[in-house]
């Protein structure tokens, strides 16, 4: 646990009481994200399908996150429900994208801030991890506040598929202490067609190399537990739709090739993939084999690359009673 994390300066300054309300009053005319629906949340749903409450589909100490994350308790994982992309192969679909599954339900924030307590104190987790906040950042933001004086210590991770606000991101400085954004795509084009979303790069490299300046290399404490900084996931798709190379090339020249990666192969043709002939299979061996290839080119030596196996160990089910990856 850390003792001292930056959101207590921010905190007992008022700094952070004045972050919280600014973000909340962008609510109003919402531009939270690069959709910039510009629609008032208390009265309708813009992209996200997001009012002013947020949506919780589950709150748990999850094992399956980068081995920082996880530690020896797990990570304390909130799943938002909804989300600000729209990604035809989202393995998350249930509470994502499914308006017909009851995954999640809106959470006021008192329950919120008392669930991230119980997180820290009752499971012991490491961290508090929000997963796809985008459309939620206020309210995340509102619940880490209020947490604060119930105890809240731990580290704030933003769990994010990289489709963010670089003003946003600014409020966020000093209250998120570890970035996990994606780099999902090298191209715009593929990106709207397999994900809803315009001018991907353009936004997705901003937002990562905004993340970078705030937070910087991973850092780890004694146990090897992250603490603050950030960790770039890129998911391999096959037929080369995720522009491995391209991004990858890109983050060793723009952020640094000591930049923590999670490589990852758990690709399967999940929710609307199969509509798609060129998703509708995992990756094989070769395109695995090449995104190594350029990491070990690159001198990229930093973080973790999932095996081939691991398509069999990642499908979440948010429909059941507990943990979703239990």
């Amino acid at each position: 646990m850390v003792n001292n994390p930056s959101y207590l300066f921010l905190y007992n300054s008022g700094e952070f009481q004045r972050r919280v309300e600014s973000l909340e009053a962008r609510l109003t005319d919402c531009d939270l994200c690069p959709h910039n629906c510009r629609i008032d949340r208390r009265m309708k749903t813009g992209v996200c399908r997001s009012g002013m409450v947020p949506v919780i589909a589950s709150v748990c100490a999850h094992h399956g996150e980068e081995p920082p994350l996880s530690g020896k308790c797990g990570s304390g994982t909130v799943f938002f429900g909804n989300c600000n992309m729209k990604c035809a192969y989202c393995q998350n679909y249930q509470i994502s994208q499914d308006r017909n599954c009851l995954c999640g339900k809106e959470m006021d924030n008192e329950t919120l801030a008392r669930q991230l307590i119980a997180l820290q104190n009752d499971a012991r987790c490491h961290n508090i991890n929000f997963v796809s906040p985008s459309h939620f950042v206020p309210q995340m933001a509102r619940a880490i506040f209020t947490a604060i004086p119930l105890g809240l210590r731990l580290p704030i991770v933003y769990n994010t598929g990289g489709y963010d606000s670089v003003d946003v991101l600014r409020l966020l400085e000093g209250i998120v202490d570890i970035y996990l954004p994606d780099i999902r795509y090298a191209d715009d084009k593929i990106a709207e067609k397999y994900s809803g979303v315009k001018n991907y790069v353009t936004v997705n490299h901003a937002a990562i190399l905004e993340m970078h300046r705030q937070a910087g290399l991973l850092q780890e404490d004694a146990d090897g537990t992250a603490q603050k900084g950030m960790i770039v996931r890129h998911l391999i798709l096959p037929n080369r739709l995720a522009g491995s190379s391209e991004s990858l090339r890109w983050l060793a020249k723009n952020v640094s090739p000591d930049v923590f990666m999670s490589v990852m192969s758990q690709y399967y043709p999940a929710h609307h993939a199969g509509h798609f002939p060129e998703l509708a299979r995992r990756i094989n061996q070769a395109e695995y084999d090449e995104v190594v290839s350029i990491l070990n080119e690159l001198g990229m030596e930093n973080g973790w690359i999932q095996d081939m196996e691991s398509p069999d160990n990642y499908r979440p089910d948010f429909q059941k009673e507990g943990h979703p990856f239990g």
